[in-house]
């Protein structure tokens, strides 16, 4: 960890907690600012914010005081999720108090390079992909951001010798100033997060912050096929690294007569690949061009990717029983990752959907139906789902509780070589606290089936 000078007896506000709030706050603190925590939480009932008062740090519990900004702090760091629009936020902008995220912290501090990881979809894949093969070539990776341990706690840790693979949202990427990566990856762009941002526009700008500090030592790794991100990269002054699952490029990574290729080398046959799916390929592609990058070994690449079935909820592979695969995609949480997963598959697919119910209909996945033999519904989109099942020709639809109890009935309607897959196309706030709530239920009656 560098020793940095750059807070010593700064005034600073923590705003909002959570794992990042505590981890910054708590580095402040150890690099000598003067810190105060905000936080809604009630003191009684936030054993994070009773730790730092512990620590000798001040903490103000309860609610978020405006007149707290009247004192006198030099910079606020912010959690993600807060907006902008948030009235402590907006006063702080009116004072001129610079706003970060805990992540211009880790960067701040970090002796290692750092590789980080952006888009709208296949950011946790693309990262764990990145650390599984730099582990395999014996880099001394770790990993941070929203996938695993927060950045400014991993950096604390990390030495010359580390590469920090880092997964970024667009609400972290607001609140940088300095940060730099060393190699830069954005997956792919898709509207998303609009609530937060208030347009398209703005939630591609935020994107795009990953590449602003970049220099001509550095890399910008891009997806060839959206013009959305070439055009960010077109404004980058980092080495443009494009890859492409469409068209075989002259340099980056690329898909050629079934190989996966890199700057015209072959890296490995794609039939040997055991995560499915075309946007899976993607991560794929820009995985290998990190790596390759960051000087791994091809020999590393290939062990990862014969034997990587999957992050957790996000098409993850969980077995076969009697002839059946099953996938856990309980992170599809909207219309497009349930297309993306369904076009990873060429069998008969018994698909598991439904969930929270945001007044959209489903006739965007209707052409998406074609393999699905056996349509199973749940939750408050039951009927909608199975109505845009009935119009894409599917002859048993059934509905039922819960995700639970659709495994016994999915397995009940299946044969040898169908694909059961949970896939939801839906939040699942209607019945789980969260999509990780929902997928491991999934698992679990998939494990009492056996």
């Amino acid at each position: 960890m560098k020793a940095i000078k750059t807070y010593e007896h700064k005034k600073i506000l923590v705003l909002g907690l959570a794992k990042s709030g505590v981890s910054a706050a708590a580095l402040l603190h150890k690099l000598g600012a003067f810190v105060t925590v905000n936080d809604s939480k009630p003191l009684s009932e936030n054993p994070e914010a009773q730790g730092l008062l512990e620590q000798g740090i001040k903490v103000v519990c309860g609610s978020h005081p405006i007149e707290l900004m009247d004192e006198g702090f030099e910079l606020v760091v912010k959690n993600p999720g807060i907006p902008y629009y948030n009235p402590m936020i907006q006063k702080a902008e009116e004072y001129g108090i610079p706003v970060i995220t805990e992540v211009e912290l880790a960067y701040q501090i970090s002796e290692a390079p750092l590789v980080a990881i952006t888009g709208t979809n296949g950011k946790t894949t693309t990262t764990t992909l990145i650390f599984e093969m730099l582990e395999a070539s014996k880099k001394h990776p770790l990993i941070a951001g929203n996938i695993g341990t927060v950045a400014s706690t991993v950096a604390q840790k990390a030495t010359e010798e580390n590469t920090i693979v880092i997964e970024l949202s667009s609400f972290q990427l607001m609140g940088i100033g300095t940060f730099r990566p060393k190699i830069a990856v954005i997956t792919n762009l898709y509207d998303a997060h609009l609530d937060y941002h208030g347009s398209r526009a703005e939630y591609f700008a935020a994107k795009a912050l990953i590449t602003k500090n970049q220099t001509e030592e550095d890399y910008l790794i891009v997806n060839a096929d959206q013009e959305d991100v070439l055009k960010i990269a077109r404004d980058s002054k980092a080495q443009i690294v494009p890859f492409s699952t469409n068209e075989v490029l002259n340099s980056g990574a690329y898909v050629d007569n079934g190989w996966i290729c890199f700057n015209g080398e072959q890296i490995m046959e794609t039939k040997d690949i055991v995560l499915p799916g075309k946007h899976n390929l993607e991560n794929i592609l820009s995985a290998v061009a990190a790596v390759l990058l960051s000087g791994a070994d091809q020999e590393a690449i290939i062990k990862v990717l014969t034997t990587f079935v999957g992050v957790r909820h996000r098409l993850q592979y969980v077995g076969n029983i009697a002839g059946r695969k099953f996938y856990n995609d309980s992170k599809a949480t909207n219309i497009l990752a349930t297309e993306n997963a369904l076009a990873a598959f060429e069998e008969p697919i018994v698909l598991l959907a439904g969930g929270l119910d945001r007044g959209n209909s489903f006739n965007q996945l209707i052409p998406s139906l074609k393999n699905v033999k056996v349509l199973i519904t749940f939750g408050e989109t039951a009927e909608k789902v199975g109505q845009a099942g009935y119009e894409a020709g599917i002859k048993t639809i059934l509905r039922v509780d819960n995700v639970e109890k659709a495994v016994p009935v999915a397995f009940q309607y299946s044969v040898p070589g169908d694909v059961i897959l949970l896939s939801p196309a839906c939040a699942s706030w209607d019945q789980y606290k969260t999509f990780e709530v929902r997928g491991d239920m999934f698992i679990e009656a998939v494990h009492k089936l056996r």
